[in-house]
């Protein structure tokens, strides 16, 4: 059945703040040609809302109803047809939210007539957050939002078990139907106690496992205490061995007599170490008194020496210096002659630059004095031409509308009707002679021809004549009478005296409308920029500019500088500067070279003259001390004894080495570590020796045999049970799998018969073409000339146009199963070129017979041709 939709009002519906609504809808192709932001897509989503959006729900979609930053309750109201039937639907959400169903079973609310809409439309509930298309069930493919129909798409779940049960007849198979769903559902719920939805073990088989796991960790447990007790047996016995052999050790006196024999040894090379330290102390003394005079005649001798250079290098440092000090002072002097140039260069510079910045001034005064007389030239014919624009739009105020002008020409036309008629019904009578004595209506009479509209008394002499026209004559008189002072009345309002006036009115304000496109175009050419006065380009600007000079003095000077003359002047001014300054540079730079030279010289300077002060200062020092008269009888003395100490120093220190002191406390710690050793040994066997036969005597009772034995039985169980239960998780995957193939092998067989059907479509816009359909009935690809071309790789005209073509495919297959149907498109085809554009044109016209189609677009252009019923939101009147 078709559904066709009647009348649609909405109310504080987001941009719909104001009551609004669409009236007239009919059968076939309805054309609704609006501009941008007028509110066909929210007229889409409104009907969406009225139809599928739960009433009672504050998600997300149904918040975004509100307009913007207000707090009402959005209401839409749609009246429609199903199968021939009338129905309403009155829906409010968030504030009072309602709903109101009205239909061949009477009103119902609330969740009954949610129920109803569902049940008529094929819709289930919509739970989502953003509102799905795939629950609104066939107009959830039908109803096509803006941007929806650019890409081919599968139809939702819903829409392909109408499909599916369309085609059971055609394809001889249910797979996919209520039954094949029954036992797919119940595979599904044993499938779920065995994998996840991811082909991953859960449940029943991780409790086997988890059991196995368990068992074969008990039985490990038990096996280990079991294995850990016999353990504990074999270690007891080889504690007590190795305690019996410690005791032996600890019972021999052997070590007692070794330690006693170290420590007498021990005693003797302490004697003879400290006979060795004293001999070293001794000999270090001598040396170091040898060192120290040693050291100061070295010391005379190395100042002699570097008193001798530094003087030699004061000298030549000092005869350089005076060379090069003529060059220094010259190279002083020329810094001094190019500072003073360069300062002389900066002046000329900075008098030059004045001079034409001042001569710059002037000329740009004398600009603005010409272009500010222009400007109040331009300001004068500014004010004329929109004096003449005021006079033009008062004159083109005063048309007459199109409709006023009908009405007088009707009521033209009805009056000459009216006196045609008039004339027609009325009697005439002519008067000739004398007529002298004749009264008519108890007036003179004159000769000449009347016409009689109404009973008249003629009185001639003494006798009355009473004449009595037609009955018609009388209502044509009235009719006259009425459209007449219709007229008038009219004419009156225009402040015309017929209708050539209203018309010569009409001309003039036309030719007024026409003159002020002629003013505006002057006023704009009077109007231009000047950037001399900084005036910017329209009427605005120049009034603005003209009022604020009514307080400027505008100067200007007769007699301009020569701005070229004054140019000149600074460039060569500048290029003076420029050689001043490269003058100073020069000689900086000459300065600069001779100071380089003299600086390492006047370092060799004073570098000579300290080392010779310190090395004078030294030599002094020296020569100075009590023992340097005496020094060279009192180095040999020193020399001689030093080796007297060193014989003394090696006989000590070859007894020293025959008594190692160190060697012998390391032995007596040898044999100390080693009787300890064997009494820690001794005590730790003996709590060994103690935990272990506790824990023979704990462990001992406890049955560890019996529970291992039981463990491992255990073990032995769980382990059949997990493969039990991995055989059963196995064949309901293999079932799983084998209907998964059955169905899509079944699948396969109806995407012929939907091929079929969306063939005869295509095949107009894409002629010798086959198609290819997925399993989820989704346009795969089109095939010409023996080429697939998937349907994403098609220009985005051709896949929008193969979207909307599907979809027609899908109604009629819909309409054969008795599904309400419509079809809406908002913005369509905005990719198709004039040709294609006009037989997709012909194609919805002729959907639109089976049908009601709706085009909402801002395309009036493109669809300005096409046939159908032509609609326009307007807001309600109140």
């Amino acid at each position: 059945m078709s559904l066709r939709l009647r009348r649609i009002a909405v109310d504080g519906f987001r941009k719909f703040r104001e009551p609004m609504a669409i009236e007239g809808l009919t059968d076939g192709l309805n054309i609704i040609i609006e501009p941008n932001e007028t509110g066909k897509s929210t007229l889409l989503e409104a009907l969406r809302a009225a139809f599928f959006v739960r009433h009672g729900t504050k998600n997300q979609l149904a918040q975004s109803f509100a307009p913007y930053g207000e707090a009402v309750g959005p209401e839409i109201q749609v009246s429609f047809e199903a199968d021939g039937a009338p129905w309403t639907v009155t829906k409010r959400f968030l504030r009072g939210a309602t709903i109101e169903v009205t239909g061949p079973q009477g009103k119902a609310q609330g969740e009954e007539a949610e129920a109803r809409l569902h049940a008529l439309l094929g819709s289930v509930r919509d739970t989502s957050q953003k509102g799905d298309a795939g629950t609104y069930g066939a107009l959830g493919l039908l109803w096509v939002a803006q941007m929806d129909a650019l890409a081919v798409t599968a139809p939702g779940q819903i829409v392909r078990d109408t499909v599916r049960s369309t085609l059971e007849a055609e394809v001889g198979s249910i797979m996919g139907g209520p039954a094949y769903k029954r036992v797919r559902t119940r595979i599904d719920e044993q499938f779920a106690r065995y994998w996840s939805p991811t082909g991953q073990k859960r449940e029943r088989q991780n409790e086997v496992r988890e059991r196995v796991e368990s068992a074969e960790t008990a039985a490990r447990d038990a096996a280990d205490r079991l294995a850990g007790l016999e353990k504990t047996f074999a270690e007891l016995e080889a504690a007590r061995a190795r305690l019996k052999v410690v005791q032996r050790e600890i019972a021999d006196d052997t070590d007692v007599q070794t330690r006693k024999d170290l420590v007498a040894s021990l005693e003797v090379a302490r004697a003879a170490a400290q006979i060795l330290a004293t001999r070293r102390a001794e000999h270090e003394a001598v040396s170091a008194k040898g060192r120290g005079l040693e050291d100061l005649s070295e010391r005379h001798r190395t100042a002699t020496e570097a008193r001798d250079k530094a003087s030699l290098a004061l000298e030549h440092a000092r005869a350089k210096r005076t060379a090069l000090g003529e060059g220094l002072a010259t190279a002083k002097q020329r810094l001094v002659d190019a500072r003073a140039a360069l300062e002389s260069a900066r002046t000329a510079r900075q008098d030059a630059r004045a001079a034409l910045s001042a001569g710059e001034d002037r000329v740009r005064a004398a600009r603005r004095k010409t272009g500010v007389a222009v400007a109040r030239k331009r300001y004068a014919e500014l004010v004329e031409l929109e004096r003449l624009q005021s006079e033009a739009k008062i004159l083109a105020a005063t048309l007459i509308p199109a409709k006023t002008m009908e009405l007088l020409e009707t009521n033209e036309r009805a009056i000459a009707e009216a006196r045609a008629a008039q004339s027609a019904g009325a009697t005439r009578i002519a008067l000739t002679g004398d007529t002298a004595g004749i009264l008519i209506d108890g007036e003179a009479a004159g000769p000449g021809e009347r016409t009689l509209t109404g009973r008249t008394h003629f009185r001639i002499g003494g006798a009355e004549l009473i004449v009595i026209p037609a009955a018609g004559a009388a209502s044509a008189e009235e009719a006259l009478s009425s459209a007449l002072k219709k007229q008038q009345s009219a004419l009156a309002d225009l402040d015309v005296a017929d209708l050539a006036a209203a018309r010569a009115r009409n001309d003039a304000a036309r030719d007024a409308a026409s003159e002020l496109r002629t003013i505006a175009a002057r006023i704009e050419a009077t109007t231009p920029a000047d950037e001399n006065i900084g005036l910017a380009a329209g009427a605005g600007a120049l009034k603005l500019f003209i009022v604020e000079l009514a307080d400027e003095a505008v100067t200007g000077d007769g007699n301009l500088p020569d701005i070229a003359v004054l140019t000149t002047a600074l460039e060569s001014a500048d290029t003076a500067l420029a050689r001043a300054e490269g003058a100073q540079d020069s000689a900086l730079a000459a300065l600069r070279r001779a100071e380089e030279e003299d600086a390492p010289l006047a370092t060799a300077e004073a570098g000579a003259a300290s080392d010779l002060a310190n090395a004078t200062g030294q030599i002094t020092a020296i020569e100075s001390r009590p023992e340097f008269p005496s020094l060279a009888e009192n180095l040999a003395r020193a020399r001689e004894q030093t080796a007297k100490a060193a014989v003394k120093l090696e006989e000590a220190t070859r007894d020293a080495t025959a008594h190692d002191a160190g060697a012998i406390a390391r032995k007596i710690d040898t044999v100390d570590a080693r009787s300890r050793a064997a009494g820690d040994a001794r005590t730790k066997l003996e709590m060994e020796i103690a935990r272990f036969e506790g824990t023979i005597e704990s462990e001992g009772g406890k049955g560890l045999a019996d529970r291992e034995a039981s463990a491992r039985e255990e073990a032995e169980a769980a382990c059949a049970a997990v493969q039990r239960v991995t055989e059963e998780a196995e064949t309901l995957k293999l079932l799983r799998e084998t209907l998964d193939e059955a169905r899509d092998e079944t699948s396969a067989k109806f995407v012929g018969p939907v091929a079929k059907r969306a063939k005869r479509h295509i095949e107009r816009l894409l002629p010798g073409c086959d198609l290819s359909f997925s399993e989820d009935l989704m346009l795969d690809a089109v095939v010409r000339g023996g080429i697939s071309e998937g349907c994403g790789d098609l220009s985005r005209g051709t896949q929008e146009q193969l979207a909307v073509l599907t979809r027609i495919a899908f109604a009629d297959m819909l309409l054969e199963q008795g599904r309400p149907v419509s079809l809406i498109l908002d913005d369509p085809l905005v990719y198709a070129d004039d040709a294609r554009l006009d037989l997709m044109v012909e194609i919805l016209s002729e959907a639109a017979e089976r049908m009601q189609v709706i085009l909402l677009t801002c395309r009036d252009r493109a669809f300005r041709h096409v046939q159908g019923n032509r609609i326009s939101l307007a807001p309600l009147e109140t």
